[in-house]
């Protein structure tokens, strides 16, 4: 079994290119795979390793600038989900294209998943999901509202269009591990919303605490590495990956007339022309011949 850590911290790093290469030698040294983002604002991602080399490298980045504090979330995987380790220079940690956010000034209330059901049970609360649409679309918390972004940074503008919806709400807030949350929050709390909640450590957290008979939430949560969904407590979920769009599929999509392995699937069938089309079979051609030879195809990503 690897164990997959999921981890984002925010931070000032004056100089984060500079921390670059220590932290992607520390990883390597140590075999762990997945994806580290680095910005002025702090680090974000999700890697996956031995109990060791995850011991390694959480203690490699509690050393770096304002970092000591920093939490994770852990969950356990069959197989080692990532190909390779990419430690990457960001503009921001999560994009959401508001300068003027900055959630190590103020963020909305924390709320422990074991104080959660309570609250968005209220009748005076809205439960917003700022997660993007496909992952909304294998599962939220009963009643929550779906902006249908198609990325985080178009959560301000729903805002702007939908906030007359919420007067005199208390509006509650979630995402996959919280990192979205400190942004979200701390926008509408700069656009003058008073009381603000999110779920402390994300749906992961709450997944892996609260127990199902008691849970209100409904389906898969997605995750961002090979094992695409988790359930409640954080077992591998049913869902795998069209790699032509990267959205969540099920074995029943694949049965789909518009699914071709690596190629299409429902969700993207409209969105590619033949010429992606034929490009996407060639790179499946490539991975059905590394697999051949017994060895792992790591060409360019995905969708690419």
């Amino acid at each position: 079994m690897y164990t997959v850590a999921a981890l984002y911290h925010f931070t000032r790093f004056d100089h984060p290119a500079a921390l670059r290469g220590p932290l992607q030698d520390v990883c390597d040294a140590h075999g762990v795979k997945g994806t580290l983002l680095l910005a002025k604002e702090g680090i974000n991602g999700t890697v996956a390793g031995t109990r060791a080399g995850i011991d390694a490298m959480l203690a490699h980045v509690r050393s770096l600038p304002g970092c000591a504090t920093l939490e994770h979330k852990e969950s356990l995987a069959s197989e080692m989900p990532f190909i390779r380790m990419k430690v990457r220079l960001k503009r921001e940690i999560v994009t959401m294209g508001q300068p003027d956010v900055d959630p190590t000034a103020a963020v909305g209330n924390y709320v422990d998943p074991a104080d959660w059901n309570d609250l968005i049970s209220a009748e005076d609360v809205v439960v917003i999901d700022t997660r993007n649409d496909y992952e909304v679309a294998i599962g939220t918390f009963e009643g929550a509202v779906d902006p249908e972004t198609k990325r985080f940074g178009d959560f301000p503008q729903w805002w702007e269009d939908n906030k007359e919806r919420f007067h005199n709400k208390r509006v509650a807030m979630f995402c996959t591990g919280g990192i979205r949350c400190e942004k979200s929050t701390n926008y509408l709390m700069g656009q003058g919303v008073e009381d603000v909640y999110h779920l402390k450590g994300g749906i992961l957290k709450y997944l892996e605490e609260v127990p199902q008979s008691e849970s209100k939430w409904d389906g898969e949560c997605f995750v961002f590495d090979a094992r695409v969904s988790v359930g409640h407590g954080l077992t591998e979920g049913p869902h795998s990956l069209c790699y032509a769009c990267r959205r969540p599929i099920t074995d029943a999509d694949k049965l789909r007339e518009d699914y071709e392995e690596g190629v299409s699937c429902y969700h993207c069938i409209d969105e590619r022309d033949e010429a992606d089309r034929d490009r996407f079979r060639e790179r499946q051609k490539q991975i059905a011949l590394a697999e051949k030879r017994g060895v792992v195809h790591v060409g360019p990503e995905a969708g690419a």
